[in-house]
């Protein structure tokens, strides 16, 4: 599979979505072959998704030379009932918080990993 380097069983806490539009929100101008290694999917699955998030509004992108530059739409609210009312830009805004914590938590000394973590 392409760019895949382990499988996975089971449930995760995140959609291959999620994680696609994630990627995105980071580098508008990555690609697909890229998202496709980060997020561990084939490039074809990613096409897929990118095609899915264009269709409902969640994503457009323009033709820059030989890429594609995405412009993610912030205020769409997300689909599941649950969340209604949250839109992309939370979401977005959540996981980027959460890598930046995960950043810092690995630099950072055993025991002042452990006092985040319990916050």
């Amino acid at each position: 599979m392409d760019g895949v380097s382990e499988t996975h069983a089971g449930w995760t806490f995140l959609t291959s979505h999620a994680r696609v539009l994630a990627a995105i929100a980071e580098d508008h101008r990555t690609r697909i072959r890229d998202i496709a290694v980060r997020c561990r999917l084939t490039e074809r699955a990613v096409q897929k998704i990118i095609a899915d998030l264009e269709q409902d509004g969640y994503l457009t992108h323009t033709r820059e030379g030989r890429t594609n530059a995405y412009r993610i739409q912030p205020g769409t609210i997300l689909r599941h009932p649950a969340e209604a009312g949250m839109t992309v830009e939370a979401l977005l805004s959540t996981l980027a918080r959460h890598d930046d914590r995960r950043e810092h938590s690995s630099t950072a000394p055993a025991d002042e990993r452990d006092s985040e973590l319990a916050e």
